[in-house]
């Protein structure tokens, strides 16, 4: 028997354990170590019943997803894959009972359901999260889940891939029992209970299963919400599919189509890009030069500067971790007003059944408002967010110099400003670093952690392990103007804004980037976020512009007039009382009197110009930001695009866009534009160089910059 999977025995029952650490994935070897243990317990007369149960944490997390770029790439024979072992299971004359704690995701529900009967620890999850990587389950997951939940739930957790809770699934009919105390002990008393019991075939349960009568709204309410909250996405469509194969089809018609549907999905530029984000957040915490070993330094008190929309949203961020903050404002009515919004916030949680209001009070509990430094000497770490402009951030800087305590990380919440800059006004610039969170700040996943010259390994350490503490994913980039993320999105922006101007509306432009799967368009984000702080930045680097290079210049022109988007009720857009877009014909008429008075010839603009010039406005400052090295790897750009700028995850970020359309083609489209409109359009050497090499982005490796 395989070293992954041991049997052994309690009097007349048997015990089949998964060891395979850390999360008991379906690797090679367990499948078969589970299959011979099924074996010998059926030939073993003295054994009456047996429990399946995981080793360590978990019982089993899923397949490993490793296999299934074997399967893509044909490394690995497709064949049934994993449904010759449930049927075995199944056909077993033995009551199996599935012993389910910590997840039982994917392959491991697949798994559980061939069971008889399953237990469940209180704490436990189950879920088919396939739809998260593109795929669906390929394993019977969408014939036997409704046969077991009821098809209005199955089609719920196959299209969604989120998990459920071990009493959801109780209540359901996924679970048969949940075991309070020690799972292994409560399970075998369960299955000395079932031992002379039948042994029940999940294929063989149709009483679940209604009529296609009673089916019909609840698959078509599904599509339609797919296609809403999973916009562009074919795999939770496929799900769906196959979910209803499980209600028109006998059970081995039903598993050839789920894997059928299962293999378009794997095949599909979709999962190839799901599986690249899914192993790419795993590969952003990895930095060259400081290994895991890396001394880290407690952060079990913090401090933020300013209460403002970030201030008070990353204070809410420590304080959902669980880390006391203080929260300081210059002055009581805008420390009030942080703390009120701090409050709706949680209110709003609370609401939406996310947070408990006793998780809440305690929170509330943990972040202290005050209006002076009493108490600073005293934290592990302050991060200072107050207005973006170097000399006040060098003025709190230099306070925060004065009265922290020696050790205590100062970093920055700063979206462009120079770290270096700002640390040089420390005698500690190697405890200086760059944390800048997403807005919300509460809401957003993405931390770009900003490297200055002298930022200490120590210190990026523990920031990049704090963000996982925090429940962020910490991106390490260098510093330069815009790091990595604005720093790309200012040519996105002026692409879109030049297009404005040269004829295009400002809802084509937003519906050609919407179309493509971006959370939402160029313009209606400058709205969201507040026109006026593009604007303010811009006039802090005017002196930097090159002379005679064109300026996008309709922003600007919109912020003299004191249209700032969405806080002003008017921007790119008009607003109504719920903050609802309306298109505004004067923007169009003020922005074809500009274009006229700047000589800008007026044009039809089509939306594949649109999306070109937008998204490879992207993709070349990203080539050069890679070349620099001011990123370490391509994926390190695609998961900040995806996590911070609503970049569609089943394109897998810009970067890996670029690779699947090919370079060539991006190349060759960027030297038409630089033709078109000049030296912005310089194609990065980068760019050029992985073309004549025949090589793709995923290849390239930065040698400095992000690293020492």
């Amino acid at each position: 028997m395989s070293d992954l999977v041991q049997l052994t025995k309690d009097d007349a029952l048997a015990i089949v354990t998964i060891n395979n650490p850390p999360v008991n994935a379906l690797s090679p070897g367990v499948p078969e170590g589970i299959s011979e243990a099924i074996a010998q317990i059926s030939k073993d007369d003295s054994v009456k019943a047996a429990v399946v149960i995981g080793g360590g944490r978990t019982f089993v997390a899923g397949a490993d997803i490793k296999e299934f770029e074997k399967l893509r790439s044909g490394t690995k024979p497709r064949g049934e894959g994993m449904l010759p072992l449930l049927l075995q299971i199944e056909d077993c004359r033995k009551p199996i009972v599935m012993a389910i704690h910590g997840t039982a995701f994917g392959g491991g529900l697949e798994l559980a359901m061939a069971g008889h009967y399953r237990v469940a620890a209180p704490e436990a999850q189950i879920g088919q999260p396939e739809v998260k990587l593109g795929i669906i389950p390929g394993a019977g997951g969408t014939q036997r889940l409704p046969r077991l939940a009821g098809v209005a739930k199955a089609i719920e957790m196959c299209a969604s891939g989120n998990p459920v809770k071990a009493d959801e699934a109780f209540s359901c009919g996924i679970i048969d029992r949940i075991i309070e105390g020690d799972l292994l002990a409560g399970a075998t008393r369960f299955a000395r209970e079932i031992a002379d019991r039948p042994t029940p075939k999940t294929r063989e349960r149709g009483v679940r299963l209604g009529t296609p009568e009673q089916n019909s709204a609840a698959f078509a309410a599904a599509r339609e919400s797919a296609r809403k909250k999973q916009r562009g996405m074919t795999a939770p469509l496929a799900a769906i599919d196959a979910v209803e194969a499980a209600t028109k089809l006998p059970f081995e018609e039903g598993c050839r189509e789920e894997r059928r549907l299962f293999a378009e999905c794997l095949n599909s530029d979709q999962s190839k890009a799901l599986i690249h984000v899914f192993f790419g957040e795993r590969e952003v915490a990895k930095i060259p030069d400081v290994p895991k070993e890396t001394a880290q330094i407690p952060v079990k008190s913090a401090a933020v500067v300013g209460a403002g929309t970030m201030g008070g949203g990353i204070a809410m961020v420590f304080a959902n971790a669980g880390i006391p903050v203080l929260l300081k404002e210059a002055d009581q009515a805008a420390l009030d007003q942080g703390l009120s919004k701090i409050r709706k916030n949680y209110a709003t949680s609370v609401e939406r059944g996310r947070f408990t209001q006793e998780f809440v009070d305690e929170r509330l509990k943990l972040i202290q408002p005050t209006l002076s430094y009493d108490g600073f000497e005293r934290v592990d770490m302050v991060i200072e967010a107050v207005f973006e402009g170097m000399a006040l951030k060098k003025e709190v800087f230099g306070k925060l110099d004065r009265v922290c305590k020696a050790g205590a990380i100062l970093a920055s919440n700063t979206s462009t400003l120079d770290i270096d800059e700002i640390a040089s006004t420390t005698s500690r610039p190697e405890f200086v670093i760059g944390t800048h969170f997403f807005s919300p700040a509460n809401v957003m996943r993405l931390l770009e952690i900003v490297r200055g010259k002298k930022s200490s390994k120590e210190v990026i350490a523990t920031t990049m392990q704090l963000s996982k503490k925090l429940g962020k994913i910490g991106v390490l980039v260098g510093n330069c103007r815009g790091f990595v993320g604005n720093r790309m999105f200012h040519p996105y922006v002026r692409e879109s804004v030049f297009l404005v101007e040269e004829g295009a509306t400002v809802e084509e432009v937003d519906k050609a980037l919407y179309d493509f799967g971006m959370a939402m368009g160029p313009l209606a984000v400058g709205d969201l976020a507040g026109l006026d702080v593009g604007w303010r930045i811009r006039k802090e680097y005017r002196h930097l512009e090159k002379p005679g290079i064109r300026q996008a210049m309709a922003g600007d022109r919109l912020c003299e007039l004191g249209r700032y988007g969405q806080k002003t009720g008017v921007g790119w857009y008009k607003y109504d009382e719920k903050r609802r877009a309306i298109p505004d014909p004067e923007v169009t008429n003020l922005v074809r009197g500009w274009a006229a008075e700047a000589g800008i010839p007026q044009r039809q603009v089509s939306a594949g110009e649109i999306l070109d010039r937008c998204i490879y406005a992207l993709v070349n400052e990203g080539a050069r930001i890679l070349e620099e090295g001011y990123a370490l790897r391509a994926v390190d750009i695609d998961i900040i695009y995806l996590n911070g700028y609503g970049f569609p995850s089943y394109r897998g970020g810009p970067m890996w866009f670029a690779d699947t359309v090919g370079l060539e083609k991006v190349y060759d489209r960027v030297r038409e534009f630089r033709r078109q409109h000049g030296p912005l359009w310089e194609p990065a050497p980068l760019l050029a160089q992985l073309v004549k090499q025949g090589r793709s982005f995923a290849d390239f490796k930065a040698g400095h910059g992000a690293t020492a």
